[in-house]
């Protein structure tokens, strides 16, 4: 029995535009302490694990091969998708790739988590879960009301429902009755246990994906076969819906750093210069002035600039989106 953490390095991070795009997203972008999330990632992992499986898209594989030679790691494999089909499709494929009994450790690329001790006794008791037939995830004490969150309804290890993002009274409402979690991303399983449990809810997604994966070559998937799976998470498509879902109740620090208030956030702890209102540049060093504003930022990049109040980091993913059809150069 291997265990094998399988990097997730697909997603785009439309959260974070300008800073993010389709051919750098935010995971390769090199804000925390010199290095990337995509590299903190892999090295935290790096002693729990006897493989590292990449789970990237034809858009950012090379990315990942740069971060990787740039931290020292040549003993990986990978699996390049030919397009985005979300995230069950995408450990579908790493579990394909294994022995039936060998344990994924499922870590999206994009989080920065702190507090190694803690960390560690998670990773831990989330192993010995799987190694019993369980699919456990990850899950950290909701200690504010954040909308940018999935969360998870629990008692002890025992899930009792997973919500989607919520609005602000909803997400009041969780911290308030003390007993949910923000849903990290995170999973931990057995590759045969995974399979077994997506064939019996999502049995098109199954066979499609499949299929998908025989006629791989190299690990690399044709776009054809790939355009035929259903895009779809694997918290609706399987651990949402499985009577084998356990979770972890973590205490290390975590944050899926996906909005600018995550930045700002970090950027402000690791020392970075704001007015005396809170406003902050990034991306700049041109000389800049904040008039009649408090806690804004300003983020600019060779072709864009944008300007944000803090509290409303999560609309910058509606820009993008209407950037996507207006003009596509520009994510």
């Amino acid at each position: 029995m291997n265990i094998v953490n399988v990097v997730l390095s697909g997603g785009v991070g439309s959260r974070l535009w300008p800073l993010s795009r389709k051919s750098r997203p935010k995971q390769y972008l090199p804000l925390f302490e010199g290095e990337t999330l995509f590299q903190k990632t892999v090295k935290r992992n790096y002693f729990y694990c006897d493989q590292i499986l990449v789970v990237g898209n034809a858009d950012n594989y090379e990315l990942s091969r740069r971060d990787l030679h740039a931290s020292g790691i040549s003993d990986y494999s990978e699996i390049i998708e030919a397009c985005p089909r979300n995230t069950a499709a995408a450990i579908a494929f790493a579990a394909f790739s294994q022995s039936l009994q060998d344990i994924l450790f499922v870590s999206p690329s994009d989080h920065l988590i702190s507090g190694k001790e803690d960390y560690e006794k998670a990773v831990t008791r989330a192993l010995d879960l799987a190694k019993d037939g369980y699919l456990v995830t990850f899950g950290l004490k909701a200690s504010q009301p954040e909308t940018g969150y999935g969360y998870i309804e629990a008692a002890g290890e025992e899930v009792l429902s997973f919500r989607e993002k919520p609005n602000l009274e909803n997400a009041r409402n969780f911290v308030k009755l003390g007993n949910f979690y923000w849903n990290s991303g995170m999973f931990c399983f057995q590759a045969g246990v995974y399979l077994r449990e997506l064939m019996k809810y999502e049995p098109e997604l199954y066979n499609k994906a499949r299929l998908a994966w025989e006629l791989s070559q190299n690990g690399q998937l044709g776009l054809e076969e790939s355009l035929q799976i259903p895009s779809i998470s694997v918290d609706y498509a399987v651990m949402e819906r499985s009577n084998r879902v356990r979770m972890v109740p973590s205490t290390f620090a975590w944050s899926d750093m996906g909005s600018f208030d995550s930045i700002y956030s970090y950027l402000l702890a690791q020392g970075h210069p704001v007015d005396e209102n809170g406003n902050m540049v990034i991306g700049s060093k041109l000389h800049t002035e904040f008039s009649g504003m408090k806690n804004t930022l300003l983020i600019q990049t060779k072709d864009a600039i944008l300007v944000l109040q803090k509290e409303q980091a999560q609309e910058v993913k509606r820009i993008y989106e209407r950037l996507e059809k207006e003009k596509p150069d520009l994510v």
